[in-house]
C-alpha cells in the first residue's frame, strides 16, 4: 500500500526550544491514524507540520520532508494556502462562526474560496451534513445561528464545514476532548463512517479511544516516535517497553 504521508526526519519547534527530534513515520490512506502520547510530546506539533499551520507562527522552524502522495509539501513551488485546502483540520474547541446560520457554516470555506455556486448550494449543505451525522437534528433549523447547537453538535458543524471544501485529508486535534460521552460517542461513530472516504490522523489521549477508532496508532514521547504499528499489535503486544508503560498507565 503506498502511504498517503511520508515523513522523513522531520524536525520541528520554537526558536531555541526542539518538539520534535527527527521524526520518520509513513502514513496509510484511507484510515484513521491515532498519535498518543503525553502532553508535550509534539503530538499537535506533528498534525500542524502536516498541513504547514506550524509555520504560521513567527517563532517557529522546520526541517526534513512532509511529502503527499509523493509530492513535498514544502517544496519552493508548493502553495501553503492550497495544501491546507487539501488537508484540514478539526480543532479540540468547537469554532463555527457564531453570527452565522447553519447553512452559512457549511458554505463558509466554499464562499471564502469563490467556489459556492447559488444552484448547488442546497446540495452541498445537505451532503456535508449528512456525511457528518448532523442532517437529521438541523434540517428544520439551516437558517438559525449556530449557538443553538450543543457543543457536540457544534463540533460535526466544524467537520461539515470542512467536508464541504471536499479535503483528502482530515486532521483531528483532540475533536472530542471538550464533549460528554454521549456526544464523543458520535464523534468516534462519525470518524469510523468517514474513514472508508478519507484519510484521518488523529491526536486523542485517550488510549481507549485510540484503540476503539484506528487503524494504526503512533506513540510519541519526549518529541520522539517510539513505536508506530497496527493499533491492535501496539495496545496488545508493544515492542517497547516505554509504550507498554504508557498504555498501562505507569507514566504520562
Amino acid at each position: 500500500m503506498t502511504p498517503k504521508f511520508q515523513i522523513q526526519n522531520l524536525m520541528a519547534g520554537f526558536r531555541e526550544r526542539q518538539i520534535l527530534a527527527g521524526i520518520s513515520l509513513e502514513i496509510p490512506p484511507r484510515g484513521v491514524t491515532s498519535i498518543i502520547g503525553p502532553s508535550g510530546c509534539g503530538k499537535t506539533t506533528l498534525i500542524r507540520c502536516l498541513n504547514r499551520m506550524h509555520e504560521m507562527d513567527p517563532e517557529a522552524y522546520r526541517t526534513g520532508t512532509v511529502l503527499l502522495d509523493g509530492q513535498n509539501l514544502y517544496h519552493e513551488d508548493a502553495d501553503p494556502v492550497l495544501v491546507r485546502r487539501r488537508i484540514g483540520m478539526v480543532f479540540q474547541t468547537p469554532n463555527p462562526f457564531p453570527n452565522m446560520s447553519i447553512r452559512e457554516n457549511v458554505l463558509a470555506g466554499l464562499r471564502f474560496r469563490g467556489r459556492a455556486r447559488t444552484a448547488t448550494n442546497n446540495n452541498v449543505v445537505e451532503d456535508a451534513l449528512r456525511q457528518a451525522g448532523l442532517w437529521n437534528e438541523v434540517r428544520d433549523v439551516l437558517d438559525g445561528r449556530s449557538k443553538i447547537l450543543s457543543e457536540g453538535q457544534r463540533q460535526r458543524l466544524c467537520i461539515a464545514r470542512l467536508l464541504a471544501v471536499q479535503p483528502e485529508v482530515l486532521l483531528m486535534d483532540e475533536p472530542a476532548a471538550s464533549l460528554d460521552p454521549v456526544a464523543t460517542a458520535r464523534i468516534e461513530d462519525l470518524i469510523h463512517n468517514l474513514k472508508s472516504d478519507y484519510t484521518i490522523v488523529m491526536v486523542t489521549h485517550d488510549m481507549k479511544q485510540a484503540a476503539r477508532v484506528s487503524d494504526h496508532t503512533a506513540f510519541f514521547l519526549n518529541g520522539e516516535l517510539i513505536e508506530f504499528d497496527t493499533s491492535n499489535r501496539l495496545f496488545t503486544s508493544p515492542r517497547d517497553p516505554r509504550t507498554e508503560a504508557y498504555i498501562t498507565g505507569r507514566f504520562g
